[in-house]
């Protein structure tokens, strides 16, 4: 009978107002028996989609939970976990030289988007399962080993990792430990974990096509850390495609991936090769410092100097003028990301597995 309800309107079937109003009257907890009401289905059915057993008609998933959505129905997480020896948690580390809750990271972390488009992209797969997502900021060795052994004793059921340094031995631990986990960007040496990445030298290459396309003579690069994977992937592609147009050379000034970073390789860069006319900027926060230092020295964008940022971020729609930048489709990568995890916390013996994606060049004011 569940499986008869494929293909039926969910909008007819979950009037906005109907159980979700009559539940907050009753001034009590919804209950499984009001999300069975709601979706059309029995309590077992809805226990068991909740619960995330298999062999579930999929079209019932969408059903349930969105009648979960209408009821305000919260799983008793305790009663779940006892049921599938799970905690219903993943979770996010994030993998930096970070000692004090008061290090300058924590925050670059909450000021940066690129955080926020990772957050945002995992909760698009995360919360229609009904599964929380855990924020863990390791900076230490100490930090790494509690938080692999929290791991192991189930307190989350796997981790996406974002690894900010090439010599970070936590992608290591993990792999070690058994622990269900995905890395998001490529690891800086060979390891049997899963990864999602952007093909950052084609990136760069389109950068470059587009600087050359706009007749700049004298183009420069603002790099991210040398020691970043991501950052020499995207010199690389620039470089290349430069050199395919004929430029055997052009200056570089190494950046933080931060907005003051961004001003200061700017100043540098300006005071060395005062002629350039064109600039790709490895992530569009450096960007943002990039054009300030333009508009203080009184250069202007597009029409003296060229600006090409990285990522698409809110920070590339909030600059003057508007940052012409590389998409950079994190939401997208990170909610690949937790799909890895979700599918080897289900079955372990799933192969190692990476995803590449693509860039695209998103043009606008500044280039």
């Amino acid at each position: 009978m569940d499986g008869a309800l494929q293909g039926l309107d969910l909008g007819e079937r979950f009037p906005r107002s109907c159980y979700k109003r009559r539940v907050m009257n009753d001034k009590r907890r919804p209950t499984l028996e009001d999300v069975a009401a709601a979706a059309g289905v029995s309590r077992a059915t809805v226990s068991r989609v909740i619960n995330g057993v298999r062999n579930v008609d999929p079209g019932l998933h969408e059903i349930v939970w969105a009648a979960v959505d209408q009821t305000g129905y919260v799983p008793n997480r305790a009663a779940r976990s006892l049921v599938t020896r799970r905690s219903g948690t993943i979770a996010l580390v994030v993998s930096d030289s970070v000692t004090h809750d008061d290090d300058p990271f924590m925050g670059r972390f909450f000021a940066d988007p690129y955080f926020g488009r990772v957050v945002g992209g995992m909760m698009s797969v995360l919360r229609p399962k009904g599964i929380q997502l855990a924020l863990q900021i390791v900076g230490t060795d100490e930090a790494r080993n509690r938080l692999v052994g929290d791991l192991g004793q189930g307190q989350a059921d796997g981790a996406v990792v974002l690894s900010l340094h090439p010599d970070d031995v936590l992608p290591g631990y993990m792999f070690e430990a058994g622990v269900a986990a995905a890395l998001i960007g490529r690891p800086a040496h060979p390891l049997p974990i899963c990864y999602v990445d952007v093909a950052n030298d084609a990136g760069g290459a389109l950068a470059a096509e587009r600087l050359v396309a706009q007749r700049c003579r004298r183009p420069a690069m603002i790099t991210g850390p040398d020691h970043v994977p991501a950052s020499q992937d995207r010199l690389t592609g620039f470089r290349q495609a430069l050199a395919r147009h004929g430029h055997a050379y052009f200056p570089t000034i190494e950046g933080g991936f931060t907005y003051r970073s961004g001003e200061q390789a700017a100043r540098e860069l300006l005071d060395l090769h005062p002629e350039t006319d064109g600039v790709f900027v490895a992530n569009d926060l450096m960007a943002q410092g990039v054009l300030a230092i333009l508009q203080h020295d009184g250069r202007r964008v597009p029409e003296d100097v060229r600006v090409v940022g990285f990522d698409d971020s809110s920070a590339a729609l909030d600059s003057r003028p508007a940052l012409t930048t590389v998409r950079h489709p994190l939401e997208d990568m990170a909610a690949r990301a937790a799909t890895m995890v979700l599918d080897r916390v289900d079955n372990p013996s799933l192969r190692v597995e990476s995803v590449i994606f693509d860039p695209e060049l998103v043009v606008r004011e500044s280039a």
